[in-house]
Formats: structure tokens, sequence, C-alpha cells
């Protein structure tokens, strides 16, 4: 590419004079400038998905447009036809290729394109192995981990849908959930649903339905596929755009084998699309029965249980101290009385023994007593001037003069000591009596 004069690309005259407003750049300066910085790039491998290919017969170049599957870019492509012709596997929109080229920018247009040297599609045991590595990353931040995922409501008013327009999963999914529960309310929202726009429809309309209040649940559906139909729902970006949603997501892609990333990440994984809408909307006539049975078991189960209750206070009631609360105060009055009567037999008869004892001892008394012996004609002599009254025990207590009190058995008399006289020989004295 020659630059004109005073352009300032390399090789092509002295360095323009430093930009300011007093000295602006030309448009072919800037075209120039930029052109030489892209060129400095060099040559470089880029991943993408072919969103049109635009081949003409008899002409020397091929036109192609390569996107990202993950967001709303693209770039222009440039290739020889013979490129797209050796190619081992055909090259169709919404192809997985891997390119080789040097991007160019066209100062004449200011367009920036690719031209490339060579393609490669992308082979089913590559995208497989690349699923395997986002899957790896994603179960290790937790994103598959079974805590953080959400229960579904009970009952929705409003069920969110993501599928393609007019397609057979749709059509299951609203089939199902009106036969279900004809109440429930849909808000469908179109999105294409494999190529390289699927991803950014699926996350603006996912973000839209996850802000709306009144959805309480989304499903995002769609049948079955190849690999690489499939793709967009193992795509990373779609996967933590699910992962950060508020509203419960239920996954329905494909059938029973297939089983995208979004399975993994989403709170409910449905086989089908058909599976989605029963786990969602439930079974009025099922819920009606069950309810009408769980009515039926509460009231025989409350009825078991009065009758239990009544075979309890009837046992309660028949036991002698409720037939008869007084009959235990009967009986023990009657062992109270039983023991008094025990106690007082106990007790006369202990007075009887004492009062024998008494009386037999009492006896004995009388029959030791000075009484007995002063009845028999004998006298007791108590000397009664030396203190206290003692009886007399020998002669030598009784010097001449002393006074002495003699009792006999029918009273006592009192006397002087007076000295002893001569008795005749036939009389005894008195003591010998």
């Amino acid at each position: 590419m020659t630059s004109p004069p005073g352009s300032g690309a390399p090789g092509t005259g002295p360095a323009p004079p430093q930009n300011s407003a007093e000295t602006p750049w030309p448009v072919r300066t800037l075209s120039f400038k930029i052109a030489d910085w892209i060129h400095r790039l060099g040559q470089v491998w880029v991943e993408g998905q072919l969103t049109q290919i635009n081949h003409r017969r008899g002409t020397r170049t091929a036109f192609l447009t390569l996107r990202d599957p993950a967001a709303d870019m693209s770039i222009s492509v440039t290739c020889d036809p013979g490129l797209l012709q050796r190619s081992a596997v055909p090259l169709t929109e919404g192809t997985r290729v891997v390119v080789y080229g040097r991007p160019n920018f066209y100062a004449g247009r200011g367009t920036l394109s690719l031209r490339i040297t060579d393609i490669r599609p992308v082979g089913i045991g590559e995208l497989l192995a690349r699923i395997e590595r986002v899957k790896g990353l994603l179960a290790a931040e937790g994103l598959f981990d079974a805590r953080r995922k959400r229960p579904l409501p009970f009952l929705p008013h409003t069920v969110g849908l993501i599928s393609g327009r007019a397609s057979a999963a749709q059509r299951d999914v609203l089939a199902v959930a009106q036969t279900r529960w004809s109440a429930v309310r849909f808000e469908v929202r179109d999105s294409p649903v494999q190529g390289p726009t699927a991803v950014p429809s699926i996350i603006e309309q996912l973000a839209a339905l996850d802000a709306a209040p009144h959805v309480e649940v989304i499903i995002i559906a769609r049948g079955g596929g190849s690999v690489e139909d499939l793709l967009p729902f193992s795509d990373e970006t779609l996967l933590r755009a699910v992962a950060a949603c508020r509203t419960p997501v239920v996954s329905a892609i494909g059938h029973e084998p297939d089983n995208p990333l979004l399975d993994l990440v989403a709170d409910v994984r449905a086989a089908t699309p058909t599976d989605a809408a029963k786990k969602v909307v439930p079974d009025v006539a099922a819920e009606t029965a069950a309810i009408g049975q769980l009515r039926r078991r509460s009231a025989h189960a409350l009825r078991n249980w009065v009758h239990r209750e009544q075979h309890v206070l009837d046992g309660l009631r028949a036991r002698p101290a409720l037939a008869n609360p007084l009959r235990m105060v009967d009986e023990r009055q009657a062992r109270v009385e039983s023991a008094v009567r025990d106690l007082r037999r106990s007790v006369t008869h202990l007075l009887d023994l004492e009062e024998y004892r008494v009386h037999r001892l009492a006896a004995q008394l009388s029959t030791l007593g000075p009484a007995q012996t002063l009845a028999r004609g004998y006298a007791v002599v108590q000397r009664t001037d030396a203190g206290a009254p003692h009886a007399v025990r020998s002669t030598d207590d009784l010097p001449v003069g002393a006074h002495v009190r003699i009792r006999v058995s029918d009273g006592s008399a009192a006397a002087v000591i007076a000295p002893a006289t001569t008795r005749p020989a036939d009389q005894p004295e008195e003591n010998d009596q």
C-alpha cells in the first residue's frame, strides 16, 4: 500500500507536526496511522461461528462473517474460495471454526477485515473437551452445588418461557400446562435457540424475565439436536447469567440423553419440555383428589383419636377410685377405727395387768408391814425426846427419864422411863413376853 506524500506513514517523509486544534491531522493521516498499528499485530488465530458465507462463482475472493458465540460482536473475513472448497468438513452458517490470518484496515473505506490463509472446523471431540473444561471451572466455583438450588413455587401464577418462535418445545410446554391448570399464565419470550445469536438473545430475554416481579419461575426450553445445535446451552456466559438469576430457572433442553451444562447450573433439570411443564405446573385434578384423600384420612384419624380417647376416659371412669371416690376414705376410716379399738383393748388390758400387780404388791406390802405385826400383839417403842422420833432397838437407848411413845395396833400412848424395880421371882420381865 502506497502512502501519499506528507501522510506520515513509514518511509514517506518527515513526520507531521504535533497534533492540535491549530494543526489537525487530515483523515488520510489518521487512516494510515490506524492501518499501521493494525498491521503490526501480525498473524493471529481466531475462533468464532460462521454466520454468513458469500461465495460467487468466478470471483477470486470469498466473503465471510465471523461472530463471537458469547457476545454481539462480529468481524468480516476474506479468503481465497479454494480455502473453503478444500475444507474436510462442509462449512455452513453456524459452524464453529478456527481461522488463521492477518487483520487489515482499508484506509480508503475505513473498514477492518481479517484476511485468512487457514480455516479449521472445530470437531466434536474438541467441542466436548472445551465443554469439560468449562464444567470443571464452574464446578470449582460452586455453581453446581445443590445447596444453592432454589425450590420451585408450588402454584406459580406467572411462568416465564424462553424458547424458539412457534417451536415444538414451546407448544408442548403451553399445551401440557393448560391441560394441568388452565389458570396458569405464561410470559413467552421468543429467542433463537441455536446459532451465533442464540446466547446473546437468551441472556437478554432471561434478564428481562428475571427483572419482572410477577414472574415466579423461568423455563428455558428447546427440542433435541446435535452437539453443535445444543452448544449455546453450555456457553459459559449463559451459565453465569442463569446462576446470577434471582428467579428459579428450569432447564428443559433436548431429550433424556442430552446433558448440556445448563442442566447442572439451573435450579431444576427437566428431561424434556413436557417434563418441565409437569414439574412447574401442578395437576389440578390430581391435587384436588389428593386434597380429598387427605381430608378423608384426616377425618378418619380424628375419629379414631376421639374413640381412643373416649375408651381411655371410660377406663378411667370405671376405676374404683373414680367409680366410688369415698371408698378409699371409708376403707381408711374403718382401718383407723379398728386401730383405735385395738389400741383401747391393749390399753385396757395393760391397765388391768398393772392394777392386778398393784393389788398383789399391796397385799405383799400389807403382809410384810408393821401393822400386821402390831395386830399380832407386838408394840413399837419410839423415843421422842432425842430429835426426830425413832424406834428403839436396845435398852441402851432407854435411859431413866427418857420420853417414849408406845404404838400398838389400835393406837399409841406416851410414857417416861422409870428406874427398874425388883420383881418377884415367879414373874418374868416384860421384854421376855
